[in-house]
């Protein structure tokens, strides 16, 4: 266990992370205009502005991080216990998806 989750644990935090990043990006998707849709466990954010894009967070058992497919690049967050969050470079989950969708914005 290269993070000390069990797979039962790694399950039940990646769902629970991906189910918080969506309701914690409702009201900017709403503000801004773009479509967020979680399925099996994969969460898509879709946009038409300013350009057609698509970002795919999904987490990957066998390596127990949660992957981000964003902007043309893949980051992989692995479970922080020091933050209790899955994060990548002291960056939470929630806070790289947010700067990502910022940043594609423009804002």
């Amino acid at each position: 266990m290269p993070d000390g989750l069990t797979d039962h644990e790694f399950a039940a935090k990646a769902e629970s992370a991906i189910e918080a990043l969506q309701r914690g990006l409702l009201g900017l998707a709403d503000e801004e205009g773009f479509e967020i849709d979680l399925e099996g466990g994969v969460l898509k954010i879709e946009f038409e502005e300013p350009s057609n894009a698509t970002f795919v967070i999904s987490p990957n058992a066998p390596v127990r991080q949660i992957w981000v497919s964003a902007l043309v690049q893949s980051y992989k967050l692995a479970w922080s216990q020091e933050t209790g969050a899955f994060a990548l470079g002291g960056e939470t989950l929630t806070q790289l998806v947010e700067r990502l969708v910022r940043l594609h914005l423009g804002r």
